[in-house]
């Protein structure tokens, strides 16, 4: 597995760095924003698999206790829409071990929004 705590995220322009600096300072932690309406939460970013419809939009992130792993609660759209937490590693690895797959990226334009305007419900 590999340790993401010692890889160079300083790149703020490669879409391959999921958890830059500057993401990782406002990214709210885990259970901060729990009060706050699901559709009102602020979206901090998107992942996405390109050529494929899954996506990402995250709305909070901690590390945990080792500072092995990063660990994201957004909305997950994929087969179905979801509200749910993923890892960073389990981002990272994807397409990783099978070249037929792509990588997820971070989409290097997305700016915060608030999570209604991606449901459409108000």
């Amino acid at each position: 597995m590999t340790t993401i705590n010692k890889r160079d995220r300083s790149n703020e322009d490669d879409a391959y760095n999921l958890l830059p600096p500057s993401l990782e300072k406002i990214l709210p932690k885990l259970y901060v924003t729990e009060k706050i309406p699901t559709n009102k939460k602020i979206v901090y970013a998107k992942f996405f698999l390109p050529f494929i419809w899954w996506t990402w939009f995250v709305l909070e992130g901690s590390w945990n206790e080792d500072k092995e792993d990063f660990k994201f609660f957004g909305l997950i759209h994929g087969i179905e829409k979801e509200l749910g937490y993923f890892s960073l590693n389990e981002l990272e690895n994807i397409g990783v071990s099978n070249p037929s797959l792509c990588r997820i990226e971070r989409d290097l334009y997305f700016t915060p929004i608030p999570l209604s305007k991606i449901t459409g419900n108000e």
